[in-house]
């Protein structure tokens, strides 16, 4: 259900189920999480791209998926929720680059993967939307990354509604980074990311991703106590000492 491979310290991760237009099912959560916590731990990936085959993204949960729930207990369908949770926490704060290639609709449970990956490119005609509440959902988890991303104001509306958007919608609340039509789409993908792999300090990228996640809870006086003791934390790296000397030196960086 998910394909991995990895070329030039690239991590492509690929949900692989477009029969059923890359619905979710407990099987492909675990596999995905998997695939996530490889990439994570493998010293040869830098960056991710997330993307997926067929026409949709994600459509959300697998109808035979739902059929199962439907008979599930209450502790059956708090350790299936946990492993959603998971899974998306993974993405969140994995310290290394999650970027998602949308070239197809992502809905529910695809928007959300969409929702807590770092950068979004999508193809123009692709839909989002949190439709859970029309089906008797609550979308819960993607929740606590939607007001994070989105605020208050607008996540109330987008989940409440259930609603479809395009992609120039998503991209007006920051959900989509960037739109790219369906034939440049991988190439502008990978010229992003192999800019980060070329231009880039993993260990800064680690750091900063790790400190926009922490510092939103905190207080002002607890927020700028964190970033001065991450920026201490970071000038003592060996990635910080090679970046300082090979610009006072004027030579390239080899990240």
């Amino acid at each position: 259900m998910i394909l991995y491979e990895v070329k030039n310290r690239i991590a492509y991760i690929t949900l692989n189920r477009p029969e059923k237009r890359n619905a979710l099912n407990d099987e492909m959560v675990n596999q995905l999480f998997s695939a996530l916590k490889n990439a994570e731990n493998d010293k040869k990936v830098k960056v991710i791209i997330l993307k997926a085959v067929g026409e949709a993204f994600c459509a959300g949960a697998d109808l035979a998926y739902l059929k199962k729930l439907n008979n599930f207990t209450y502790q059956e369908n708090l350790t299936d929720s946990l492993q959603l949770k998971n899974m998306f926490r993974q993405i969140y704060t994995m310290p290394k680059v999650v970027i998602a290639q949308v070239e197809g609709h992502a809905i529910a449970g695809g928007a959300g993967l969409a929702t807590v990956c770092d950068i979004v490119f999508s193809v123009p005609d692709a839909k989002f939307g949190f439709t859970e509440v029309k089906i008797g959902f609550v979308p819960a988890i993607v929740s606590i990354f939607a007001i994070r991303k989105f605020g208050e104001s607008k996540t109330k509306e987008l989940l409440l509604t259930g609603n479809l958007f395009n992609a120039d919608e998503a991209k007006d609340i920051a959900l989509v980074n960037f739109i790219s039509d369906k034939k440049n789409i991988e190439k502008d993908v990978h010229k992003f990311a192999e800019s980060l792999v070329q231009k880039t300090s993993a260990n800064s990228l680690a750091l900063t991703k790790n400190l926009i996640n922490q510092i939103q809870n905190k207080n002002l006086d607890e927020a700028l106590n964190f970033a001065a003791e991450l920026n201490a934390k970071a000038r003592d790296s060996e990635d910080c000492k090679k970046g300082i000397s090979a610009f006072l030196n004027k030579e390239k960086i080899i990240w």
